[in-house]
C-alpha cells in the first residue's frame, strides 16, 4: 500500500488522533468514503457516455 510500513501507518494513525480527535475520524472517513464513491461513479458514467456517443 504505498510503499507504507506498519511503523508509518501507526505513526500517520497517531497524528490524525491528535488533529482530529478519535471522535472525528469516523466522519472524517465517512465523508472520504462518499467522495470516493462520488468520483467513481462520475468516472462510470463518463466511460457510459463515451461509448454511448460511439455507437
Amino acid at each position: 500500500m504505498f510503499g507504507l510500513g506498519t511503523r508509518e501507518i501507526v505513526i500517520l494513525a497517531a497524528i490524525l488522533v491528535l488533529l482530529f480527535g478519535a471522535k472525528k475520524i469516523p466522519e472524517l472517513a465517512k465523508s472520504i468514503g462518499e467522495a470516493v464513491k462520488h468520483l467513481k461513479n462520475g468516472f462510470s458514467d463518463t466511460d457510459k457516455s463515451n461509448t454511448s456517443d460511439k455507437k
